[in-house]
Order: structure tokens, then sequence, then C-alpha cells
């Protein structure tokens, strides 16, 4: 375990990240002369004699005679990788929360999402794949308040009865699909669950319509 090596001085512990960083970012370690120049070290020396030091107390292994022959010891290349496996189990452990979303731009943009919430996508029977934070009481009598967290899973179809989130031209919308046959044709209507809201009757025609997504679940986001 990487907790088992000596501890090291805060400049040590500087130069390691650095060339952690590095090797992350660009597949490579870092020169003596590139630490020099980050560090602020008046020559490669400087940085030379640190690397020593991490490799003698077993963080680093250094190759003699190349400029890039500084590798991370196998003992830090593997706790890196237990922390980026742990990073990638929080993640998904986790969904992002969707807020206002600007019209015409996919819900899943980054820009609509506010943050991630730590809750396991699993946790609702069908999955999830984001959270939604509701907006008005139109959906009041299904137990769907302002503010909550609608669980949704994508979707692009659903049945009758299902709540769904659609976006209808530039807004987006959380009702109770329902689809019916009348004289003059198929109709699509979104229904609230509140008798202060009318019915989006769906025109195809003029209207801009799809759905986004269903909803599996619900949060109430108090001690979140």
């Amino acid at each position: 375990m990487i907790s088992s090596l000596p501890k090291l001085t805060s400049r040590q512990a500087e130069i390691l990240h650095l060339v952690e960083k590095s090797i992350q970012e660009f597949g490579a370690p870092p020169t003596r002369s590139e630490i020099a120049k980050q560090l602020g070290f008046a020559s490669a020396n400087a940085a030379e004699e640190h690397l020593k030091a991490l490799a003698k107390k077993g963080y680093l292994e250094l190759s003699p005679g190349t400029s890039r022959g500084i590798r991370l010891a196998s003992i830090v290349r593997q706790a890196a990788k237990e922390i980026q496996k742990a990073s990638q189990t929080v993640a998904q452990l986790s969904l992002p929360l969707i807020g206002r979303v600007a019209a015409g731009a996919p819900i899943l943009a980054l820009e609509h999402v506010e943050k991630q919430v730590p809750v396991d996508p699993n946790l609702f029977a069908q999955g999830a794949d984001y959270l939604l934070k509701v907006r008005g009481m139109s959906m009041r009598d299904a137990g769907i308040l302002d503010g909550d967290y609608l669980a949704v899973k994508k979707a692009s179809h659903a049945n009758n009865g299902d709540i769904v989130v659609a976006r209808i031209d530039d807004e987006v919308t959380v009702k109770r699909w329902l689809k019916k046959e009348t004289p003059a044709g198929t109709q699509y209507q979104l229904l609230p669950e509140n008798p202060d809201f009318e019915p989006i009757i769906v025109n195809q025609t003029t209207n801009d319509f799809s759905i986004e997504g269903l909803a599996v679940g619900l949060i109430r986001p108090h001690g979140l």
C-alpha cells in the first residue's frame, strides 16, 4: 500500500503531482527542464535532486540518460488506478440534475446540468438517466410538487397513462400522456393532474412536439 511509503515533503508532493498530471494528460512524464521551469527552479539539476529523493522513497523509477526517463513506481500506479476506479464508481452512483432547458437545446446539454445528485440510478425499477427539477404545480394531484426531482428514463414513446417529459415547441413540460382516436383522427393530449390547469392538445401540424422521457420515480430533495 502507498501508505507504507515514507512521507513526502511539500515540494516532493508537488513534483509527484506534476509527473502524474503530465502522464495522465499527455501520456508522457515531463523533462527535468520542464519541471524546473514550472516550479521555478534555477536549473534542471535542482529538479533532478528532488526526483532522486522521490525514487529513493519508492514513488518514482528513474532511467538515467533519457530526458523523460521518469516512471511512477508500480505501487503509485496501482494507487492511481484505484482512485480512478473509485471516482468512476461514484459517478455511476449519481444522476445529473437538469434545471431550466433552453429552447431547442437537448435536455442533457451540459449547460442544463445544475449538479450531480448522489443517488443510484438503479434505485428506480426501470433505471433512470437523469433528474428533472419540477417547476410549477400542474401535477400536484399525482404527488409531483414544485421543486421535486423527477427521475426520468430517456424514451421517445409512451403508453396511455404514463407520466412523460415532453417538448412542445420551445417548452419542456411534465404531464400525463393520452393518445386517443377521434372522428378527426388521432389526437395527442398532455394532461395535468391539477384542475387549475388545462390539458394541452398537441397539434402535430403546427406544434414541434416530441416525447423526451418517462417518469420512473420521484425524489423530494430536502436533505440531499
